[in-house]
């Protein structure tokens, strides 16, 4: 297996690059350092998501307490996932956060 960032004579399929398997791949070669830190970023959004759905549940905060560019980050994330669930099938109802 072979990743490019530009296409060549031999490669025959583009993928994302936050495909599963493109990331298990660079993540198996190598330094692994920004790879792990890059993980650890996105674990620690899903925390942070998550403690303010419960926060915003319990009513210590209302959405509208939180800046106008949170707010439409937030909405937007709670839509992409309900897409990805209900396209993929991959998600359980109670991880959808917004």
């Amino acid at each position: 297996m072979a990743v490019l960032d530009r296409p060549s004579g031999g490669a025959t399929e583009e993928v994302s690059a936050d495909d599963p398997d493109v990331m298990a791949y660079l993540t198996s070669k190598g330094p692994t350092s920004y790879f792990d830190l890059l993980r650890a970023d996105l674990e620690f959004i899903r925390v942070i998501e998550d403690l303010i759905a419960a926060l915003l549940s319990r009513g210590v905060i209302l959405l509208t307490d939180l800046p106008e560019q949170a707010q439409e980050k937030l909405l937007r994330r709670g839509s992409l996932r309900r897409q990805f669930r209900d396209k993929a099938g991959l998600m359980t109802e109670d991880e959808d956060v917004l």
